[in-house]
C-alpha cells in the first residue's frame, strides 16, 4: 500500500514539477516609435524585410518605409553626403528591418528616456561577416560624423550634415569594421569575432526558407542573462524554456513521498534544472 501512495504521490509530483513559462526576453517587440506591441505573422513584409514575414515586430507599412531614400519612419535620408551607392544602402536596409521587424533582440532592450521611443537595443553581438561586409560594401562612400543617432543638422526637417562638418569616405570616418557597426548606432552593436550559423552572434538578414537563425542566438544570451558566470562556463542552455518549479500542493507531499520511497526521487529531472 505504501508504494502505491507513494508512486501516486511521484505522479503528482512530476506533473507539477516542470512548469513551462514564457520568458520575457524572447519572441517580444521592444516599445518604440513604429513597432507593434507583439510579434506576429506580416504576409507581405517589403523585400529585404521578408525575412521576418512569419514572425515580426514591424508591420507591411513600415517594411516599405525602410526601403526609400528619404523615410517618413524617421525623416532620415540615406543621402547626405551625395548618393549612397546600392551595395551600400543594401545593409542600412537590412539594419533598419532587423531593428524594426525582429522578436530576437529581447536580451538587448534597454529603457530609455526619449521623446520617440521607452526602449532601445544595446550591445547586440552582431555576427563577423555582417560586420565587415557592411564595412566593405559601403567603404568608398562618404559620411560626415560617426554616430548617426544624433548631432545633425535638422533645419530643414530632414538630416543634414552639422555646420562645419566635411563629408569624408568611410574609411576614413569608420577605419575598421569594428568602428563602423559599434559607433554609427551609439552601441546598438557590439562587433564579435563570432560567425553565422554559430549561434552566438545576431546576423542582419538570412534567408528564410533555413530558418530564422536569431531565434537560437535570444535563446542562449537570455539564458546567460539569468544565468550566473560559473554555470555559463560548464552548461549548454535546455533548447527549450522550461524551469523546475514546485506549486506548494506539490510541495506539501513531497515529505510523504520521501519517506514512503526515498530510492525513487531522484530530483527534477532532465527536464528541468535540477541536473545544474
Amino acid at each position: 500500500w505504501g508504494m502505491a501512495v507513494a508512486r501516486v504521490l511521484l505522479v503528482l509530483l512530476s506533473a507539477g514539477a516542470v512548469v513551462p513559462v514564457k520568458d520575457p526576453l524572447l519572441n517580444i517587440c521592444m516599445d518604440a516609435k513604429h513597432h507593434k506591441t507583439k510579434p506576429g505573422p506580416e504576409g507581405k513584409l517589403h523585400d529585404q524585410c521578408s525575412p521576418w514575414k512569419d514572425n515580426a515586430c514591424c508591420t507591411a507599412n513600415t517594411s516599405v518605409e525602410a526601403h526609400k531614400n528619404q523615410s517618413n519612419l524617421y525623416s532620415f535620408n540615406w543621402n547626405h553626403c551625395g548618393l549612397m551607392p546600392p551595395k551600400c544602402k543594401r545593409h542600412f536596409i537590412q539594419d533598419t528591418c532587423l531593428y524594426e521587424c525582429s522578436p530576437n533582440l529581447g536580451p538587448w532592450i534597454h529603457q530609455v528616456d526619449s521623446s520617440w521611443r521607452r526602449e532601445r537595443i544595446l550591445h547586440v553581438p552582431l555576427c563577423k561577416e555582417d560586420c565587415e561586409e557592411w564595412w566593405q560594401d559601403c567603404k568608398d562612400f562618404l559620411a560626415c560624423k560617426e554616430n548617426w543617432h544624433e548631432g545633425w543638422n535638422w533645419a530643414t526637417g530632414t538630416n543634414r550634415c552639422p555646420w562645419g562638418s566635411v563629408c569624408r569616405s568611410f574609411s576614413e570616418v569608420f577605419p575598421q569594421p569594428k568602428d563602423l557597426c559599434e559607433k554609427i548606432w551609439s552601441n546598438s552593436y557590439k562587433y564579435t569575432s563570432e560567425h553565422r550559423g554559430s549561434g552566438r552572434c545576431i546576423q542582419m538578414w538570412f534567408d528564410p526558407a533555413q530558418g530564422n537563425p536569431n531565434v537560437v542566438v535570444a535563446r542562449y544570451y537570455a539564458w546567460k542573462k539569468r544565468s550566473s558566470p560559473a554555470q555559463v562556463e560548464n552548461v549548454t542552455p535546455e533548447s527549450e524554456q522550461a524551469v523546475c518549479a514546485l506549486p506548494w500542493s506539490v510541495l506539501l507531499l513531497l515529505p510523504l513521498a520521501l519517506v514512503l520511497l526515498p530510492e525513487v526521487v531522484g530530483g527534477c529531472g532532465s527536464h528541468g534544472w535540477g541536473s545544474l
